[in-house]
């Protein structure tokens, strides 16, 4: 169920559970694709907030509090939904529901139990869910030094037996690393990859140039066996592009203008101090 996603558009999928259970499924749309779920009377999925496009009448929707999808309270506090999307065919008959990404980002449909039951994602890549899966935000322990602010880090861990729909940005990739084969990836384009998968960080630059920013600076160096998927635009990158073309031209010209400033300023405040205290000696 992992390889879909680079076939073409429309085209119907049919995933069976290990209990037997098939759900149809439809991947719909090009650049910023829409999941259409066939449900039975009584068959449920799971949904990131605000991620429901559509549905049929049948339909029932609830935002319920799910524990152990999230990191509670904690998760609260940094600013992270807490709650999930319960979609639910009330009907008689068979229904449908349209799960849409966020941005221009494909979706991964995952069949956790071809991947060991669990793999690691880029933040916030889960969209919606069917049968036994489990979403939890971690810090992926296997990696050391990490920088802070560099998004690529931080795992969402997506685990269980079912089925899991995840998104990718831009046109998405999938390699199968052979065991001891090695593959280098910007860490911002790696939307997901299987837990046999050893990750390691390499830097482009000096430390303290990687901490400050700046494009292609950390590499993720990643050693089968096992699944990574890619992704050609990270949502964090496509951010800063648009961030950019509405800023002020100085600002889309040099975009350390505003750092410059604030040293400038600094630099200005610690000489007058300066002088003030030669004065007042």
């Amino acid at each position: 169920m992992a390889a879909p996603f680079f076939t073409t558009p429309f085209q119907p999928y049919v995933y069976q559970s290990p209990e037997d259970a098939v759900t149809p499924f439809q991947i719909l749309g090009g650049e910023a694709q829409i999941v259409q779920i066939m449900l039975k009377p009584d068959e449920k999925i799971i949904a990131r907030p605000g991620s429901v496009c559509y549905m049929s009448g049948s339909m029932e929707m609830e935002n319920v509090y799910q524990p152990e999808n999230e990191a509670g309270i904690w998760q609260w506090l940094l600013g992270k939904n807490v709650s999930s999307i319960v979609v639910r065919n009330s009907g008689q008959s068979d229904g449908f529901v349209g799960i849409a990404a966020p941005s221009l980002a494909r979706i991964l449909p995952i069949d956790l139990a071809l991947f060991g039951g669990e793999i690691l994602c880029q933040p916030d890549a889960f969209l919606c869910s069917i049968n036994d899966v489990k979403v939890s935000n971690v810090v992926n322990q296997r990696i050391r030094n990490i920088p802070d602010g560099v998004e690529g880090f931080l795992r969402q861990n997506i685990s269980g037996r079912g089925l899991a729909f995840t998104v990718a940005g831009g046109s998405a990739v999938q390699k199968n690393l052979e065991v001891g084969e090695v593959l280098a990836v910007d860490v911002s384009c790696i939307a997901a990859v299987s837990s046999t998968v050893d990750v390691k960080i390499q830097y482009n630059a000096p430390m303290r140039r990687a901490l400050l920013g700046g494009e292609n600076q950390v590499t993720a160096v990643l050693t089968g066996p096992g699944i990574v998927f890619i992704q050609s635009l990270p949502f964090h990158r496509l951010s800063q592009r648009i961030a950019r073309s509405v800023a002020s031209p100085n600002m889309r010209e040099n975009p350390k203008l505003l750092l410059q400033l604030a040293l400038f300023f600094f630099l200005a405040y610690v000489v007058i101090i300066s002088s003030l205290i030669l004065t007042d000696g």
